[in-house]
């Protein structure tokens, strides 16, 4: 749909039968209308993007299109048309027919859609017998699928469970369950959300090369526009229920004609893009799930916005292929940026904090199938120093994680140490602990399940005041605020509580409540990995910014390159619990020594 609520996006020019034909899909969530009116074409061998921030719809009009949606939401209006007929009518009998069997779905989470105690073939396999195949041809499909998705030895891994894989052989494994039945369409939401560069390349090509030889069309739901440059053929952008531009995928990247996209294009950091300068975002938050305002519901957002933006909704312009709605259209004319200054260099890097040398942690009998004992780390050393950021990047498995949980002292390694202000966590005595503890703090990558959902704002970053008696009751409403305004959190949410937040304040009140000791060196394993693009540059900036006004070192774990090149002075480049490659950050990208990281930057930029 449109800006509008009377006049629909144009599907692009027929060139084949369509198998997918959703016209004016209308949500409702609560009450509220959160899906209002979407419209969209889809082909037999196309991948078309739904794009755009979280909150936008992109997740409840694919489970709309399935009949998936969860308890409390429904679908309000308008027609899903798959192969001719239209599944909202559909008895469920019906649908049950076709879910799974003719329309299959990849969710964003494989650990949650995979049962832990049963081995991987065994639910391939039960998802090709629900619809009809014997026992014997079951197991062959099953096989077959593991083969075909990449999965090395399938007659060995067909017994292992979930926990046995990696993050990316998880969701190739979500992709062949999705694939069992050879279906016509295939639904993948955020299919790789936190993936490593050479994992997520796999991942997309497999899915490429799935629809090039078995002619599935592809439903592709992502935040990420990289994903989008490497997969899709068409792009359709989302913004508050609404479908704000449509055009082909090489056209949209290279000239938006939406404020929004033009925005969300614009905060992408890019391996090749300018250092020393904020990202840009765009200011503000979306509007509430269900929020109606009037006229363009992204003009209170942009920099470019007119009276007119503000009152009349935006008609539906376009031509051929391609179509927006937007009163002020972003070609020829600046991008909507919020102000920022240039980045000052970092402050001189003081005495090393944070030293780790000569790491080893096993864990069990096997790690990703690289052996019986093979060590999660395996020699690792590491320096960090107030005003520095170090970077660590690597695939999944690589032990960056591991890592982390060693520098805070959360698993005692096997061989080496770690010492902070030249203290080792062994031999400290638990006494002593709390007070070394506030030197290095953690930001960690899910910032929801690191917050009590029972406490507000408030009491989380009064918690380690209190904790460690640095403020009285007299002193911490100020050193609360205090620790707001040096994150940009509005004082306004302190009594909220973390699921009545966005994704970007929850990582904010990580962040204020990391700093809320005081601490020398910040430890932040893949703290954007699941954040929009936009968001994703707030807290990139704010990284940078803190680094400036408290000269607070970083160590910066993360799959993304760009986001490492952007932030850190130096980076360590992990592989199979080593360090392979350790520079300054602009030798590193600019000149990479290794093998393995002209890889991962192949990868990143293909």
């Amino acid at each position: 749909m449109t800006a509008t609520e009377t006049t629909a996006a144009p599907t692009a020019a027929p060139a084949a039968r369509a198998l997918l034909e959703v016209d004016g899909l209308r949500v409702t969530a609560g009450g509220a209308e959160v899906v209002r009116g979407v419209d969209f074409t889809l082909r037999p061998g196309e991948i078309l993007g739904l794009v755009g921030e979280s909150g936008s719809g992109k997740t409840l009009t694919a489970l709309a299109v399935n009949r998936m949606l969860p308890p409390g939401c429904g679908t309000a209006g308008g027609a899903v048309r798959f192969d001719g007929t239209d599944l909202l009518t559909l008895p469920e009998p019906g649908m049950r027919a076709v879910r799974g069997r003719r329309i299959g779905m990849v969710f964003q989470d494989p650990l949650a859609y995979l049962n832990p105690r049963m081995p991987i073939g065994r639910q391939l396999a039960e998802a090709a017998r629900v619809h009809g195949a014997g026992r014997a041809e079951a197991r062959a499909r099953a096989l077959e699928l593991l083969d075909l998705v990449g999965i090395p030895e399938p007659e060995r891994r067909f017994r292992d469970r979930p926990h046995e894989f990696s993050g990316g052989m998880r969701q190739r494994v979500l992709i062949a369950m999705a694939m069992t039945n050879r279906p016509d369409l295939l639904i993948a939401d955020e299919p790789t959300t936190a993936l490593d560069p050479t994992t997520q390349a796999g991942i997309l090509d497999l899915l490429v090369r799935l629809r090039d030889e078995t002619g599935t069309a592809v439903l592709l739901i992502t935040h990420d526009l990289g994903v989008v440059a490497r997969t899709c053929d068409t792009v359709q952008v989302m913004y508050a229920g609404r479908i704000a531009e449509r055009a082909p995928a090489k056209r949209l990247l290279a000239q938006p004609r939406h404020r929004y996209t033009a925005g969300l294009l614009a905060g992408v950091p890019r391996l090749d893009g300018p250092l020393g300068r904020p990202l840009t975002v765009i200011p503000g938050s979306p509007p509430a799930a269900g929020e109606d305002r009037p006229g363009c519901a992204f003009a209170p957002r942009c920099a470019a916005a007119t009276e007119r933006c503000a009152n009349e909704p935006p008609a539906w312009e376009s031509s051929g292929e391609r179509g927006f709605a937007c009163h002020v259209p972003a070609a020829g004319l600046p991008l909507p940026v919020a102000a920022a200054p240039v980045r000052r260099p970092a402050p001189p890097a003081g005495e090393p904090v944070l030293v780790a040398d000569g790491l080893t942690v096993r864990y069990g009998r096997r790690a990703f199938g690289r052996g019986p004992g093979a060590p999660a780390l395996d020699g690792v050393s590491l320096t960090a120093a107030p005003g520095r950021a170090v970077g660590v990047i690597g695939e999944s498995g690589s032990g960056k994680s591991t890592l982390a949980r060693a520098l805070l002292g959360l698993l005692r390694p096997q061989g080496g140490t770690v010492r902070v202000g030249g203290r080792s966590w062994s031999e400290v005595p638990p006494s002593e602990e709390r007070a070394l503890r506030r030197r290095v703090q953690f930001v960690f990558q899910d910032p929801y399940a690191s917050l009590s959902p029972r406490m507000t704002i408030g009491q989380v970053l009064s918690e380690p005041l209190v904790t460690h008696g640095l403020a009285g009751e007299a002193e911490l409403p100020g050193r609360v605020a205090g620790l707001c305004e040096l994150v940009g959190l509005p004082p306004g949410l302190l009594d909220a509580r973390p699921h009545q937040l966005s994704g970007g304040q929850r990582q904010r009140v990580a962040i204020a409540r990391a700093l809320a000791v005081g601490p020398e060196v910040l430890v932040a394993d893949e703290p954007t990995s699941a954040l929009d693009v936009s968001v994703q540059a707030q807290i990139l900036n704010l990284f940078a910014d803190l680094r400036e006004r408290t000269g607070v070192g970083l160590v910066f774990i993360s799959h993304d390159l760009a986001l490492v090149r952007h932030l850190c002075d130096e980076v360590l480049v992990m592989r199979h619990g080593r360090v392979v490659e350790h520079a300054p950050a602009d030798e590193l990208f600019g000149a990479p020594a290794h093998p393995y990281t002209r890889q991962l930057l192949a990868a990143a930029l293909h």
